[in-house]
This record gives structure tokens, sequence and C-alpha cells, in this order.
């Protein structure tokens, strides 16, 4: 090969490097990631704390990767992850529609074991209401079932063709909506209803011992990242995994009664 040609080959070896996607142990800027602006215990809190930023630790510390945190409002994270404005959006459940946003792990079948944790709608009700839920339908039932903007239990609500208000951003403003009886009853998540129920309104309401449903959460990454580095999308799925079964994320998880 002449000088010439060779410097060809190695400019092109260059050129080919720079614009190829880094690999985790070669990534150096953070990756951006979006969370609900509220505080869901044991998961997550505002300032950072909680079971999922310390899973999302280990899979740094396994990957050699950093993440970066916005938290804002649910809805305006889900708008930024389909608009490729963040890498990816946590904790997320499983929704058709949502695929619209970001990629789940496994494709067109969710694979559940890459889940970030499991957690459940409660039902709530003013203290003294009739309000019944059996598992299927409910009883009672007298006015509307409330539930927080954006939460994938509308879903399952309208399913069960009750009429919904969706007007509340967060669980505690909520519990005020229903103990003030602008709602009948009000869907909430299980992190969420732990802490009503252990809170300064807890006197006046009361929790039925049935979940509405249980669902896994997920890290959903955006359509833009999975297109552009595939197998680094697979490695951080597989590492949430495998960080979720390790021994020391088993011991937070205990400590905080939490379900796996």
């Amino acid at each position: 090969m002449n000088r010439t040609g060779l410097y060809r080959f190695v400019i092109g070896l260059l050129m080919a490097q720079l614009l190829a996607p880094a690999t985790a142990a070669e990534r150096r800027e953070p990756l951006r990631l979006c969370f609900e602006q509220t505080n869901v215990v044991p998961w997550r809190t505002e300032s950072g704390a909680g079971l999922n930023f310390a899973l999302l630790k280990m899979v740094e510390q396994r990957l050699n990767l950093r993440f970066e945190y916005q938290s804002i409002p649910w809805k305006r994270c889900l708008a930024s992850l389909k608009a490729n404005a963040v890498d990816g959006a946590f904790a997320v459940s499983y929704k058709p529609d949502r695929r619209e946003l970001g990629e789940y792990p496994g494709g067109q079948v969710v694979d559940a074991s890459k889940r970030m944790h499991i957690d459940s709608y409660m039902v709530l009700r003013r203290k003294g209401s009739k309000v019944e839920w059996d598992g299927k339908s409910f009883r009672n039932l007298e006015g509307t079932v409330g539930f927080q903007l954006g939460y994938s239990v509308g879903d399952v609500l309208r399913g069960l063709n009750v009429e919904v208000d969706e007007g509340s951003q967060r669980a505690d403003e909520l519990a005020r909506k229903l103990i003030a009886g602008r709602v009948a009853a009000a869907a909430v998540g299980g992190s969420d209803a732990y802490s009503l129920m252990h809170g300064p309104l807890a006197a006046q309401l009361e929790q039925l011992p049935i979940p509405i449903i249980e669902k896994p959460y997920f890290l959903i990454l955006s359509h833009g990242l999975v297109a552009a580095d595939p197998q680094l999308a697979e490695r951080i799925w597989r590492a949430i995994e495998e960080m979720r079964n390790s021994p020391a994320y088993r011991k937070l998880e205990a400590a905080e009664g939490a379900r796996h």
C-alpha cells in the first residue's frame, strides 16, 4: 500500500470509530432519564432516593455508564421520551399505546423479567363510605373513581365502565378530593396508598384489601437510542434484571418490604 492509500485507510478507520455508536464501556456522555416529579416511596423521591435509584446505580457500575436524571411532571416526561429529548423514562407500566413513546425490553412481547419492580393499584374510600371492590366490580359506587393524570389504571377503570376523574396530579391532591366528596373512590398506586395510609390524612381514609391490578414497571428507552445502539439497550435491560436479582439489591428490597 502506498502512502496515499495508507493515509486514506487510517482516515477511514478513524471516521468509522467516530461514527460508530459508543459501547457501554466506551460511553462518556450520560444517558438522560426522566421520572415523575413526585415521591413514590419506597421506589423513588424527587431528591433521588429510593429503590429505583439504587437499582440504576448498580446498573451504572455494572456497565460503566452514567445516568442523568430529570424530575418532571409525568405527562411531560412521556412526551419528552416520545420526542427523543430524553434517552429513557422510569418507572413505566405497559400499555399498548405507549409503544409509540419508546421501547420496552423484549420487543413485541414485553419481557417482564427485565422489570424494575412490581406494584399494585389499590382502592381508597372516605372513612365510613360503603363503596366496595371485590376484585372484579365496584358496589355502592355513587360518583366517579379518581386517579392521577396519565396513569395507566385509567384504562382499567374505563374498561369497567365506571365514570372516572383524571384531574389530579399528585396522590395527596387526589386523597383530599376524595375526602371532600368530589370523587367517590380513588385508585392509587400501592406505594402512594401506603404513604397516604401512614400520613396525616389516614384517619379520614380507608383502603380496601383487594388490588385493582398488579403490574410490572420498566425502564423504557427512547426509539432514538434503541435505533442508534440496540446492543447498549439490551445490555441495560439485562443488567437491570441481573442487578434486581442480586443479593445486594434483594437485601435493600427486604429492608423496605418491597415487591420483587
